[in-house]
């Protein structure tokens, strides 16, 4: 049975999406032209340019698809009650999308000069900006508390790419950054069972 043109097409965008990822990743953003794109895919740059005209075309793409199990995952913790346990699984949850979208966030560090001007990076940093005040959410914190709920964030999100350089598995440094976070906030005055100094 053949396929419909509607479905072609998004293999289309989607064979373009992960071989300019491939290319971003290992040549570079900057370095990575729709004209080598085309030739990594065996098109031609017309055939590529009636899908995305532009290299941030290509990326805002990848970010949207890749972001929305952030976006997905900000709504699930707005419904949720305001608890240590909700925010533990919120840092568990967030460490695995950012496990599954480690190739694009692998690209905006690598060229964040480039890359600060478009609205791609502010899309990203609004994400992470919801995730952090919702660690937060809840009572009057001591400033000792709101620098460790940011702290287990930023542990979760940027370790990744400092331990990028250790000997290991990406798997286990994953998972290690997460119980490094996971005690950060379990120090916080909510696991103590402390009321939090006002």
């Amino acid at each position: 049975m053949a396929s419909s043109p509607q479905a072609r097409k998004s293999d289309t965008r989607e064979r373009i999406q992960k071989t300019a990822l491939d290319l971003f990743v290992s040549r570079g953003y900057d370095k990575t032209s729709l004209r080598e794109i085309a030739e990594e895919l065996g098109v031609t740059k017309a055939a590529l340019y009636y899908h995305f005209k532009t290299k941030e075309d290509i990326l805002g793409a990848l970010s949207d698809q890749l972001g929305r199990p952030v976006d997905d995952l900000i709504a699930w913790a707005r419904e949720q009650p305001v608890t240590l346990e909700t925010k533990r699984e919120l840092l568990r949850r967030y460490s695995t999308a950012l496990r599954d979208a480690a190739p694009i966030y692998h690209v905006f560090q690598e060229n964040q000069a480039t890359l600060r001007e478009l609205s791609i990076g502010e899309a990203l940093q609004e994400r992470l900006v919801a995730v952090t005040a919702l660690l937060q959410a809840g009572t009057d914190r001591s400033p000792d508390a709101q620098v460790r709920f940011s702290s287990a964030m930023l542990t979760v999100h940027f370790g990744a790419f400092t331990l990028n350089g250790l000997a290991g598995e990406a798997e286990e440094k994953r998972e290690a950054l997460l119980r490094v976070a996971l005690e950060i906030l379990d120090s916080t005055d909510d696991a103590r069972g402390e009321e939090p100094v006002k």
